[in-house]
């Protein structure tokens, strides 16, 4: 099953009323299984999904297995409400790339968005603002739906540095990108401090960070930009917190790593969505 029947990404995330009032951006939870699961764990991780939270359709779902899981893991998902992903892509569409992956090979297994710019991309393997900047233009000319994430290093928060660093990456990572292509686009919040490691930002701390990219937002694209475009939160999300996070004004969603990969956990999360959509 396509993009459009299963996840309203961005066109549908914040609508006008017949009266002219701005409705509220549907939730996007996703979940990021890095490089985690075997072929068959991936398969019974996948079932379990979609008997628990298949037919839900309050929230935008969607879930990013490793590469080679994609294929099996989009057979599973066929007919119900959670979108395949992928973890990351290259800038172009073919050629002599050794280990690369391109767009139009996501697209052809059933990928509808993809992940980029994660902090373990960018710190780990040495990715670029400019390099992310790269993938996204190359995402969206390929039909792709984009979650660009974005978040500072401890070390850049202890020193102040926090909405400096977002607005740079925001500001390179979406450089070329006209307003029309932003209903492809989703920002994901990921202070590094706190993937994987079980802090969480504070409430305050998460909604400062996700209302400056909004205003950011507003000023590169157009306030209704601003407005519509969706940004989750990620780091550490839990059943436990998930909640209190997702009730913030700014907060559209989480970007769910370690607790996407325990089917009982990434539902808790997607039930505490629902519950306060």
């Amino acid at each position: 099953m396509g993009l459009e029947p299963r996840l309203s990404l961005g066109g549908e995330g914040m609508g006008v009323s017949s009266e002219g009032a701005a409705m509220p951006r549907k939730l996007f939870i996703a979940g990021n299984w890095k490089m985690n699961t075997s072929s068959q764990e991936s398969s019974a991780l996948a079932a379990a999904l979609v008997e628990k939270i298949g037919s839900i359709d309050s929230v935008d779902l969607g879930v990013a297995p490793p590469f080679v899981h994609l294929a099996r893991v989009g057979k599973a998902l066929a007919g119900v409400n959670i979108a395949l992903g992928a973890q990351n892509m290259f800038y172009e569409s073919n050629g002599a790339f050794t280990g690369e992956i391109s767009g139009s090979m996501l697209k052809d297994v059933g990928v509808s968005f993809v992940i980029l710019g994660h902090s373990e991309r960018r710190h780990v393997i040495g990715e670029t603002d400019e390099l992310v900047n790269r993938k996204v233009l190359r995402a969206l000319a390929d039909g792709l739906h984009v979650i660009l994430a974005v978040g500072e290093l401890l070390e850049q928060r202890q020193a102040g540095e926090t909405l400096d660093v977002v607005t740079r990456q925001v500001k390179i990572g979406l450089e070329g990108v006209d307003a029309t292509a932003m209903a492809d686009v989703t920002i994901a919040y990921e202070p590094v401090w706190a993937i994987g490691t079980g802090m969480t930002a504070t409430p305050d701390q998460a909604q400062e960070v996700h209302a400056m990219i909004r205003k950011l937002l507003g000023k590169m694209c157009g306030p209704e930009v601003g407005e519509a475009t969706r940004i989750q939160y990620g780091g550490s999300v839990r059943p436990d917190n998930a909640a209190e996070l997702l009730a913030l004004p700014d907060v559209d969603g989480a970007l769910v790593g370690g607790a996407s990969l325990k089917a009982e956990a990434f539902t808790g999360i997607v039930e505490a969505g629902v519950s306060v959509s």
